[in-house]
């Protein structure tokens, strides 16, 4: 018998593509549903917010200007990783919900059906929400969707991995750029979710992931000048009014979102696509 200590792994943030420690240089311990230690995380701070959000803003417009075309096949990459990491997501999500192998088995199936489903959308969105206005006047005008900006997501706490990519995945899609907070108890598959999408075609910055407490950081998301949305999923129900205040004073728009977590495996619509558009519209005249 191996009298060997193992080494306990300590996880990073993930902002700008790269894998940075917490600028507090705060960590905490992450178990499983009985209280096993799994791993550390990265416990992350207002300055490690506010640098997430200056990774998104500045990839913002790579990212928006590529073709839908492109941002589909990117994500599509994504997902062909997801699976090539799947056992060890299966492993993570178990542990972390504390379900049975099988349930962590098809809740990861699931997932990466899902991050397909968001990447085919890619360059079919803008012909459901878009159109050709009829005018009274010699001028083609025309609505488009455009991707409203930075969006702050604050992840399911309870569904880890199946959630967060439900929430994830139309923002990207739509060609916003997200800083995420993590489930602060079920942090490990976001973290996998992160060293997967830092392997794959995702330029630095389009997705940023850090790990802590939404009650904590939920509120600097909230007030960022930088930041155009929120997603308050993963924020107490007691708590969103408060960050909803927080958002008015820089005018952002705040999802309307159940107290509840929804079934996550239930099959998904468009609305969260159009939540992260705006509208533009177009006037040209006719024969110049």
């Amino acid at each position: 018998m191996s009298d060997r200590i193992s080494v306990a792994k300590t996880y990073k943030l993930y902002i700008g593509g790269k894998f940075p420690r917490s600028e507090s240089g705060r960590v905490y311990p992450v178990n499983d549903t009985k209280g096993k230690f799994l791993a550390n995380a990265a416990h992350a701070s207002r300055k490690d917010v506010r640098d997430a959000v200056v990774a998104a803003r500045k990839a913002f417009g790579g990212w928006s200007a590529a073709t839908a075309y492109n941002r589909g096949q990117v994500l599509y990459r994504v997902a062909e990783m997801l699976e090539g990491r799947r056992e060890q997501f299966v492993s993570e999500v178990a542990a972390s919900e504390g379900v049975a192998a099988k349930k962590a088995q098809s809740l990861v199936d699931t997932a990466i059906d899902r991050w397909v489903w968001y990447a085919g959308w890619t360059d079919k969105i803008a012909t459901v929400l878009g159109a050709a206005n009829p005018v009274a006047g010699p001028y083609f005008s025309f609505t488009v969707p455009e991707p409203t900006g930075v969006v702050g997501v604050l992840a399911p706490q309870q569904s880890s991995l199946l959630g967060l990519v439900s929430v994830l995945a139309p923002v990207l899609a739509t060609g916003s750029t997200a800083v995420v907070v993590s489930s602060a108890d079920r942090p490990l598959p976001a973290i996998t979710l992160s060293e997967v999408l830092a392997t794959s075609d995702l330029p630095g910055g389009v997705a940023n992931i850090l790990t802590g407490r939404a009650s904590e950081l939920g509120s600097w998301l909230a007030s960022h000048g930088d930041v155009n949305a929120l997603d308050p999923t993963g924020a107490e129900p007691s708590a969103r009014a408060g960050l909803a205040r927080e958002a008015a004073n820089t005018v952002k728009r705040v999802l309307t979102v159940p107290d509840a977590e929804p079934d996550w495996t239930d099959t998904p619509d468009i609305s969260r696509l159009r939540r992260y558009l705006e509208a533009k519209t177009v006037w040209h005249p006719l024969g110049v």
